[in-house]
């Protein structure tokens, strides 16, 4: 059935209001880490927006070099946030860009040789990637809910009321909405409770004000890159741990469209993230990855059409043309945010917790697998200080729940499910253990 133009507006305009604060937030952070000043921030968040729809469309075009052909909407990556500023502020900002560069070429280089480790993703391990992903940002969307780590207001009565009021509307639009108004639950809920904000004054178009009505990106914006051996092996291993968490989104999202994924596809999907990467780099944004909250909303809304994602795709590239029009996206309260986020990334566990129904939990080795990895990936988001001391060539892979709960999976695989391939018997040895038997 042909879904007319506002429905599919709608829905590409829900998976935009789901990705953009997480996607806003890392240019945010980064920015103030490394100094840089106003001028310089409106043009990264707005580039940073645009990039995000392209590498978007690149991964939802499915062709013979590249794309994995599912719905999947891309963002920068928080991995890389920790890394970028250590990099800025020790070797500057075009180290920064340079080092990008390099991880982008590397990982469509490697996404060949990269996808033939198939094997080590196992329901088991992906149901578990997908299931710590969920569990570790919960957290976030719960500080959002209180009005933002940080904020005065942290926690207080109305920042609750609006974060799970909007999370309330959204389960109760979800109950009782029929069809298409059941599938934009979530953008439903968004509007909602940004009108209740609205009536209480806890709205801020300031920022809408202050933006301009059109921006053209610039390659190279922040000079020439420069290229240097450790901020190069840093990206690197950021943009290998990004595929890693890629591979279990691409597999959840594959689960829900019915599509069974090969080595082929795989293979297409991070190289479509390799020149993501390599955008990023050339246009002065950062590292991307497929985002997960999309992927709860996919399952919440139960529409699986690709034809959505490249008009959310298009949605994010104008709103970075035209920073005015994205400003708008930022008047939206945290608690509201918050609120829908909560539900998004839940739908992320109850779907990784789905596909582990797959696994024979008979074998105490599988049950290991899933116990071990859950613990670590909500360990290390718990407990953030927990490898503080270890040196801080590491910290990309210990700082985050998501890293280590999705390599503790794959490791304990390999060490319990793994194994060699029996030696083939030769006629000769066969019919001698036939006599000696």
């Amino acid at each position: 059935m042909q879904m007319s133009k506002a429905k599919s507006l709608s829905l590409g305009l829900q998976h935009v209001l789901a990705m953009y604060a997480g996607a806003v937030i890392v240019p945010l952070i980064i920015g103030a880490g490394i100094g840089l000043s106003n001028a310089q921030l409106t043009y990264l968040i707005a580039i940073d927006i645009m990039m995000c729809g392209v590498a978007s469309i690149l991964q939802v075009w499915k062709n013979k070099f590249s794309g994995i052909g599912l719905p999947v909407v891309l963002g920068c990556t928080f991995t890389a946030v920790g890394p970028i500023i250590a990099i800025g502020n020790s070797y500057g900002i075009e180290a920064v860009y340079g080092s990008i560069l390099v991880s982008g070429l590397v990982v469509v280089i490697i996404a060949k040789y990269f996808s033939k480790m198939i094997r080590f993703f196992p329901p088991v391990v992906t149901g578990s990637v997908v299931a710590v992903i969920g569990i570790t940002l919960i957290p976030v969307a719960m500080n959002d809910l209180a009005g933002g780590q940080g904020s005065e207001d942290f926690g207080s009565p109305m920042n609750l009321a609006i974060g799970f009021g909007t999370l309330f509307a959204i389960l109760m639009i979800f109950k009782f909405g029929r069809g298409f108004i059941k599938s934009i639950a979530i953008l439903i809920g968004i509007l909602l409770g940004t009108g209740v904000s609205a009536f209480f004054g806890l709205v801020d178009f300031s920022a809408v004000g202050e933006s301009s009505w059109f921006h053209l990106p610039q390659v190279f914006y922040f000079g020439v890159p420069e290229f240097h051996l450790t901020p190069i092996l840093t990206m690197i291993l950021v943009a290998i741990v990004s595929l890693v968490e890629s591979t279990g989104v691409y597999f959840a999202l594959g689960d829900i469209s019915d599509k069974e994924l090969d080595e082929d596809d795989l293979k297409r999907g991070y190289r479509a993230e390799g020149l993501a990467i390599l955008f990023g780099g050339l246009f002065n944004s950062f590292p991307y990855t497929t985002f997960s909250q999309n992927v709860g909303l996919v399952q919440l809304s139960g529409v699986r059409s690709n034809h959505i994602i490249y008009i959310a795709g298009g949605m994010l590239v104008l709103l970075g043309l035209v920073p005015k029009i994205g400003a708008l996206t930022l008047a939206i309260p945290t608690p509201v945010l918050g609120g829908a986020m909560v539900a998004m990334f839940g739908m992320v566990i109850s779907y990784g917790i789905k596909m582990l129904s797959n696994v024979d939990f008979e074998k105490q080795e599988n049950l290991m697998i899933v116990a071990i990895s859950l613990g670590m990936g909500l360990g290390v988001t718990a407990v953030p200080e927990l490898f503080a001391a270890l040196p801080a060539g590491i910290s990309v892979l210990t700082d985050s729940g998501i890293v280590m709960g999705s390599l503790t999976a794959i490791i304990l695989n390999i060490v319990f499910n793994i194994r060699k391939a029996p030696a083939v018997k030769t006629d000769k040895v066969a019919r001698e253990q036939q006599v000696t038997g």
